[in-house]
């Protein structure tokens, strides 16, 4: 790892620190509503929909507009936590978030929601670099920070896999707009835990943001997550498709270009040469493309195949949200025996095969062989290769880089995700060809598990080819 004077990192020390406990709390706390919110509103469109009269394009925009301001701000968010402070952040950006959610659960009106969503993702872009490096920066390198990343890992996708069953519930017993409304008590809480129990730190250079930077990677990843998100309504060969696709690549490349000439660059390139950071988030991309559509197609099976219904849906996925989050908590203690590179190579493998008995459900599939087994495997691995990879991507960069890397991890998961989803949804409607039979949904359901499987058996050769070999057994 590279060594850094003790004065380019400044910690306020005026108090004596908070637990690392309560830290943990309070980071992963934040992570938690962060990750939920991404999936969480699902369940509650057609509540959304005849309550405010939303149109079918309004209501993709829903889930849109929050997923490509989080991806689009990302990487500017963890940056402003080096720059200005990772607990300044966790508060702005949890504070923002916080009362997006009370203006999109009181909303009126169609524009007043998707506005409140996009102000929730760019809360949550801010938040979420936070919540990684606030763990980083109050547990040294070691055991310690490998248990504490574990947590963290398994909050965030205990968020992401509770997010259609919490829907469910909230939509069921009360309103959709308890689905956003319930961030507030609970964001409310966070803060005053924020305030009270952590410690704030930066980066100790002068403050200064690489603005052109700031501004080119912010668009580019905007751009780039529309022209994503695009595909679903418009297919890949629209111009309405390739456009925002080649300007959000073409706005990136000058963000690399204005990087390698700025003297203090947003995003140093020099990153990229820790083999350990830039093949973790290459891992982490590829991963996310198989893993994050999981519970996509999970839902549509249960729902438009087996019949059940949106809290029925959710309640069967119970199983396998519980196995993730075991399998995030099992990785540390593997890694200390077979290293983080092998154990994150293990965990693709067993999700890999998760997905492959995942592909072999039929139409009138029982609950126990055709969703929970296979989903439990698939859960499995997911957890036991996301921890090593998230210590992998933070590990090897400098301090002060530590909010950027944590942008950068969540941003490769994030996009990888966005684009997986956008790819094997296309794969699954060209399997279906236009028939809603169930054997028809089922067919292209499966093809979309199977892509999957093959998208993390190319994530194990990107680890095995790119990944240095681990130095020791942490």
């Amino acid at each position: 790892m590279v060594q850094t004077p003790p004065d380019t990192y400044i910690a306020a020390t005026a108090r004596k620190p908070a637990p690392v406990w309560a830290v943990l709390l309070a980071a992963c706390a934040g992570q938690f509503l962060v990750v939920l919110d991404v999936s969480v509103v699902n369940t509650a469109l057609p509540s959304m929909r005849s309550d405010l009269g939303m149109s079918a394009v309004g209501l993709q925009w829903v889930v849109n507009a929050y997923s490509i301001a989080f991806a689009g701000f990302m990487l500017l968010g963890g940056r402003a936590g080096d720059l200005f402070g990772r607990k300044r952040m966790f508060l702005v950006g949890l504070g923002l978030f916080t009362v997006a959610s009370l203006a999109g659960g009181l909303a009126q009106a169609e524009w007043q929601l998707l506005v409140a969503r996009a102000v929730q993702g760019l809360g949550a872009a801010v938040l979420a670099p936070s919540t990684l490096t606030i763990l980083t920066s109050a547990v040294p390198e070691g055991p310690a920070r490998i248990r504490a990343i574990g947590t963290w890992s398994a909050v965030g996708a205990g968020g992401g896999a509770a997010g259609g069953l919490v829907g469910g519930v909230l939509t069921d017993l009360l309103s959709w707009r308890w689905v956003l409304l319930i961030n507030v008590p609970i964001g409310a809480l966070v803060v005053v835990a924020g305030v009270a129990w952590l410690t704030e730190s930066r980066a100790g250079e002068a403050r200064r943001l690489d603005v052109p930077g700031a501004v080119l990677v912010t668009a580019g990843l905007a751009t780039l997550a529309y022209g994503i998100v695009q595909t679903e309504e418009k297919g890949w060969t629209a111009a309405a498709t390739l456009v925002p696709l080649a300007a959000g690549l073409v706005l990136l490349g000058l963000f690399l270009l204005v990087e390698a000439r700025t003297k203090v660059p947003l995003m140093p390139l020099k990153l990229f040469r820790v083999r350990s950071v830039s093949a973790a988030n290459a891992a982490m991309f590829v991963c996310g493309g198989g893993m994050f559509a999981m519970w996509f197609f999970m839902t549509l099976y249960a729902q438009n195949v087996l019949g059940y219904s949106a809290l029925k849906a959710g309640l069967a996925l119970i199983p396998s949200s519980l196995t993730i989050v075991f399998g995030s908590k099992l990785a540390p203690r593997l890694m200390r025996v077979l290293g983080a590179k092998n154990v994150s190579v293990l965990g693709i493998l067993v999700a890999a095969a998760g997905f492959g008995w995942q592909s072999l459900m039929t139409a009138d599939g029982d609950y126990v062989t055709s969703i929970m087994l296979p989903g439990i495997v698939m859960m499995l691995g997911a957890g036991l290769a996301t921890t090593p990879l998230a210590s992998l991507g933070t590990s090897g960069a400098d301090p002060q880089d530590a909010g950027l890397v944590s942008g950068l991890i969540n941003t490769s998961r994030t996009m990888g995700g966005a684009l997986g989803l956008a790819v094997l949804s296309t794969v699954s409607a060209s399997r279906m060809g236009g028939s809603t039979t169930p054997e028809a949904l089922t067919s292209g359901y499966a093809m979309a598990f199977r892509t999957s499987g093959c998208i993390l058996l190319a994530g194990v050769l990107v680890l095995l080819l790119w990944m240095p070999r681990d130095s020791s057994k942490r």
